[in-house]
C-alpha cells in the first residue's frame, strides 16, 4: 500500500486491528456507502460545515486505479468498502469520490488533524487491509490523506489552499457545463484574437511612451494564481519605476485582507493611492485601465479569461479565509468581472469575493457578453479607477 501524508509525506506501516463487530457488520453488507453523486454532495455540505465552523474534517481517498479492472468490481471491491466501514465511525461518510477509481472516506467531527491522527487510522487501513487481502493487491491501492482546512505545513501554496480533492463538484463539471465552458472559450479566443489586433496600434505608442520617459522594461511581469491555484505570469505594461519595493503593498494587502477593514475610505482595493512608486505616464495609464491591455495574451495563451475573477498575488492567497478561495476554483481570472463593474475599488474584499462567486453561480455566455460591453463605460467615467 502506497501512502501519502498530509503534506506528501511517507508514513511506516503499523498493525492495529480494526473491531471484529465493525469487521462483521461490514462483512454482511450492513453499511451504507454513497455513489460518487451524493458522495460529492455530502463533500461539498461537510465542506460549507467547515468553513462556517472553521473546524477541520480529514478526507481519505483510496485509489483503486492501479489494481486490475477485473479486482475493482465484484467480490474484492466488496472487500474495500468493508474496509472503509470498519476503519470508521458510523457518523463518518463512505463512498465513490470517483466511479470505480477512488474511494473515500470523510472522517467528520474531528477536533484536529494531526501526525498523530493520521497515523491511526493509517494502521487501521493497513491492519484491515492485511486480513482480507492478498498482499500483491495491497502493494498496488495508493492511500492519501487530505485536511480541510490545512493553513500551515510543509505542503505547496496550491495543495494546503486550492486542493481540489475537496471540491470534485467545481473540477469535474456536468456536460451542460462543459458545453458552456467550451462557448467561453470560444468566446476568450476570438475576443483576444480581436483585441490585439484592434488595439496592435496602441500597443506600440504605448511602448515607445514607457521607454522615453523612464528606464526599464516596457511590460511588467508577475506570478498570479489561476484556475485552481495554478501559477502564471501576469502581463502589464509598466506603471511603476523600474526594481520598485513592493513591501508597501504587501502591507497594505495584508491589512486589508486580514483584518476585514472596510475600504470605501481608502480608494484603491489593490492599488495604493499617491503611490510615489508609479511614473506619470503609469498615472495616465492605471486610470484608463491601457496598462491592463497585455492581459490579452494571457487570455489567448489560455492562462485567463475576458471575464472572470481579478488573479491575486500569491501572498494574497496566504491570507484567504477558507470560503475566499472559492473565487479561483472552477473558473479562470479575468481582465474584467463583475466586480470592476459593480464598483471597482470602492467595493470591500468581502464584498468583492461575493461578487465573484455570484458570478461563477450564476454564468452564462449573456452574463459575459453584458460585463463587457459595461467595462468600456466603467473606465471612461473613471468609476473605481484603480
Amino acid at each position: 500500500m502506497q501512502i501519502r501524508g498530509l503534506n506528501g509525506g511517507k508514513h511506516k506501516r503499523f498493525s492495529l486491528k480494526p473491531s471484529k463487530a465493525a469487521m462483521q457488520h461490514a462483512a454482511e453488507g450492513d453499511y451504507s456507502f454513497y455513489s460518487e453523486r451524493n458522495f460529492r454532495h455530502m463533500l461539498h455540505i461537510e465542506r460549507q460545515r467547515a468553513e462556517r465552523s472553521k473546524k477541520p474534517f480529514l478526507l481519505v481517498l483510496l485509489d483503486l486505479l492501479g489494481l486490475h479492472a477485473g479486482h475493482r468490481d465484484g467480490h474484492i471491491l466488496e472487500k474495500i468498502k468493508s474496509v472503509l466501514v470498519s476503519c470508521s465511525r458510523e457518523t463518518d461518510i463512505k463512498g465513490w469520490h470517483e466511479h470505480n477509481k477512488i474511494v473515500g472516506t470523510i472522517f467528520t467531527e474531528i477536533s484536529s488533524v494531526d501526525e498523530k491522527t493520521v497515523e491511526k487510522i493509517f494502521r487501521k487501513f493497513h491492519s484491515a487491509f492485511s486480513e482480507i487481502l492478498d498482499p500483491e493487491l495491497i502493494k498496488e491501492i495508493k492511500i492519501s490523506f487530505h485536511t480541510f482546512h490545512e493553513e500551515n505545513g510543509t505542503s505547496s501554496i496550491n495543495d494546503r489552499l486550492f486542493n481540489i480533492a475537496f471540491y470534485p463538484d467545481l473540477s469535474k463539471p456536468s456536460i451542460s457545463r462543459q458545453a458552456k465552458s467550451s462557448t467561453k472559450k470560444l468566446m476568450d479566443i476570438t475576443g483576444s484574437l480581436s483585441a490585439l489586433v484592434f488595439f496592435s496600434p496602441i500597443f506600440l505608442i504605448i511602448a515607445t511612451v514607457i521607454k522615453l520617459t523612464s528606464d526599464g522594461p516596457v511590460l511588467f511581469k508577475q506570478e498570479r494564481m489561476g484556475l485552481n491555484g495554478k501559477i502564471f505570469t501576469f502581463l502589464k505594461f509598466r506603471s511603476m519605476y523600474a526594481n520598485s519595493d513592493h513591501s508597501r503593498h504587501k502591507e497594505y494587502i495584508s491589512k486589508f485582507i486580514g483584518e476585514g477593514k472596510d475600504n470605501r475610505d481608502t480608494p484603491g482595493l489593490y492599488k495604493l493611492s499617491n503611490d510615489p512608486r508609479i511614473t506619470p505616464i503609469g498615472q495616465f495609464l492605471r486610470k484608463t485601465s491601457l496598462d491592463e491591455l497585455p492581459q490579452f495574451i494571457n487570455v489567448l495563451k489560455g492562462e485567463m479569461s475576458l471575464v472572470g475573477p481579478r488573479p491575486p498575488i500569491p501572498y494574497e492567497c496566504e491570507l484567504y479565509d477558507i470560503w475566499h478561495r472559492r473565487r479561483l476554483l472552477s473558473v479562470k481570472p479575468g481582465i474584467t468581472g463583475l466586480w470592476q463593474v459593480s464598483g471597482r475599488s470602492s467595493t470591500t474584499f468581502d464584498e468583492m469575493v461575493r461578487l465573484d462567486l455570484k458570478y461563477i453561480k450564476d454564468w452564462s455566455p449573456w452574463l459575459d457578453i453584458k460585463l463587457l460591453l459595461k467595462t468600456p463605460f466603467v473606465i471612461l467615467t473613471g468609476k473605481g479607477a484603480y
